[in-house]
């Protein structure tokens, strides 16, 4: 007589596939852009070479850009997408006289 150990089952279905542990693709704001077709193919070309998606490629990339960009930009962009996210201030016009 064997004894087997009830094996653990994971969730069925696709595990999710966001950037960080438990989030959902599908949780993201969507992003719509156009951009030439060359450069799309790249993108489609990167994507099936590497096995990953398009988002997380474009995600990369944008890392990689703000890695390469001076210390004090990054500063500002870390602040700007920090700040709270009330309304935006309205631009007041001068007038002119």
């Amino acid at each position: 007589m064997s004894s087997h150990a009830p094996k653990e089952r994971g969730r069925i279905g696709r595990p999710p596939a966001g950037a960080r542990d438990g989030e959902k693709v599908r949780d993201y704001p969507q992003l719509s852009i156009r951009m030439p077709v060359d450069v799309k193919a790249k993108l489609h070309a990167i994507s099936l070479i590497s096995a990953r998606p398009q988002w997380r490629l474009i995600t990369d990339a944008i890392d990689c850009y703000l890695k390469a960009r001076p210390e004090s930009e990054q500063k500002m962009v870390d602040e700007l997408v920090n700040r709270p996210r009330g309304r935006a201030p309205k631009h007041r016009r001068r007038k002119s006289g």
